[in-house]
């Protein structure tokens, strides 16, 4: 019979991954749903002022430039192969609609999916949400000889 490991530590209560993401999304704290995860454009905020979850330690890094890139590769390729074959357009217009189109909504959605990448983030207790840090990643082995940061 097969017995489950859990590492990590004592019991943890069960996060909601699609809850969370959805939060994240909205620009809402992936823990409450209520506080504002951005205090500017792509900026999370260090806690949430209602429930204190802190933020600081996320990694979205450059996941959700990379999402964005894939979702609006896939919406505007196909749109614009729908038109190239429904009716002649010349490729000046072709440029103005599909080149403005792309900046705008990539723009639009880059700040939801950072805020879904931080919500799958939290769901999955990685990166400082569970409790523990991530320092151990990051530091190199010397590092942690000398203390000084040095080889």
């Amino acid at each position: 019979m097969m017995e489950e490991i859990r590492l990590g530590g004592g019991e943890q209560n069960a996060r909601s991954v699609w809850r969370a993401m959805g939060r994240g999304f909205m620009g809402r704290c992936p823990h409450c749903g209520e506080g504002k995860l951005f205090r500017a454009f792509l900026k999370v905020n260090d806690r949430c002022e209602n429930c204190g979850e802190e933020y600081h330690h996320h990694r979205a890094d450059d996941l959700p430039a990379y999402i964005v890139i894939v979702i609006v590769g896939h919406l505007i390729v196909s749109k614009f192969v729908l038109l190239e074959a429904a009716m002649d357009v010349s490729i000046w217009t072709q440029m103005a609609i599909w080149g403005s189109l792309t900046v705008v909504v990539s723009v639009a959605l880059l700040q939801p999916v950072k805020g879904a990448v931080v919500g799958l983030q939290w769901a999955n207790r990685l990166h400082g949400f569970g409790g523990d840090t991530d320092d151990h990643f990051y530091r190199p082995k010397a590092a942690e000889a000398t203390g000084d940061g040095r080889e």
